[in-house]
């Protein structure tokens, strides 16, 4: 079992982080004391799926059932279960993302992204939210979503925008991006928006946390032709790591630690198939230049 020295309460971790810390502790606590989710379900008379939602982080917990599952778990050590019951107080709290749910795809992805350490993104189409340019973003959600209001469209934009900041305001998202070259070649919105976007990637790439790489076509086959990859990393917390797969049919969040760990070792293996990042930058100069 672990300790409250093991479970810290950091203030500026944001809820969503909270919660899955607290869902892996709470499913280590259960399997210690020997039960099935079917088994606690039962006991509290709860839906059978309330339990998995939980441990999945998918639903929060209020610090009353947290006392109750320790106690049925046997825990007796008062620091651990008050430092469990402050991170389920902490995870209530609405993280700035929920303003913008009514645009936001399903699951949580901004959420884990704004508490993430570091994201290592794959991207086979677009550039990555996070480099792109306001009038690159206003160009593809104008385009995939035609019909909606333009009000819903300038909250996308502004989601996206807002997430940006994590690359640049306090303990900065550590960002490392790999693109097809088809992406930095592929005309969105017209030569000014993409002479905007060319300059845009050339000042991000050259800061500190930014590393920007671009597969070229003669790179031939590789693991992640099937689609966007984001991997991200949490502080402290290997366990918590997430990969998000992002599809026409659905989104996919794995979180085994193995798999993780084979995605993060296909994503090593890419970039070294990748130009180099001053390469990568010159060829996004040469793009600029020829405009």
């Amino acid at each position: 079992m672990q300790t409250p020295e093991e479970v810290p309460v950091a203030v500026d971790e944001g809820p969503t982080l909270r919660r899955r810390r607290l869902a892996a502790e709470l499913k280590k606590c259960r399997e210690d004391a020997g039960y099935t989710q079917e088994q606690v379900s039962r006991h509290f008379e709860w839906h059978s799926a309330k339990v998995t939602r939980i441990e999945n982080a998918r639903v929060p917990v209020t610090p009353r059932d947290v006392n109750d599952l320790l106690t049925l778990y046997g825990v007796a050590d008062s620091d651990y279960r008050d430092a469990l019951m402050t991170l389920a107080r902490l995870a209530r709290h609405r993280g700035w993302w929920t303003d913008y749910k009514d645009v936001m795809r399903p699951g949580n992805f901004v959420g884990m992204e704004a508490d993430a350490s570091s994201a290592k993104v794959w991207e086979p189409i677009v550039l990555p939210g996070l480099l792109q340019s306001e009038r690159y973003m206003r160009a593809l959600i104008g385009s995939g979503r035609s019909h909606d209001p333009q009000e819903a469209n300038d909250r996308r934009v502004e989601l996206r925008m807002t997430r940006q900041r994590r690359l640049t305001g306090p303990s900065p998202l550590e960002f490392w991006a790999i693109v097809d070259e088809s992406v930095v070649r592929r005309q969105v919105g017209g030569p000014q928006v993409m002479a905007d976007q060319y300059r845009r990637l050339i000042d991000l790439a050259a800061l500190p946390n930014v590393t920007f790489q671009v597969l070229p076509f003669d790179a031939g086959e590789h693991a992640f032709l099937g689609g966007s990859v984001a991997l991200l990393e949490f502080p402290d917390v290997a366990h918590l790591d997430v990969v998000y797969l992002e599809g026409l049919a659905g989104d996919y969040y794995e979180e085994q630690p193995s798999e993780v760990k084979r995605y993060r070792l296909e994503f090593e293996r890419l970039s070294t198939r990748a130009l180099t990042p001053e390469a990568s930058t010159g060829m996004i100069q040469r793009l600029l230049d020829d405009l």
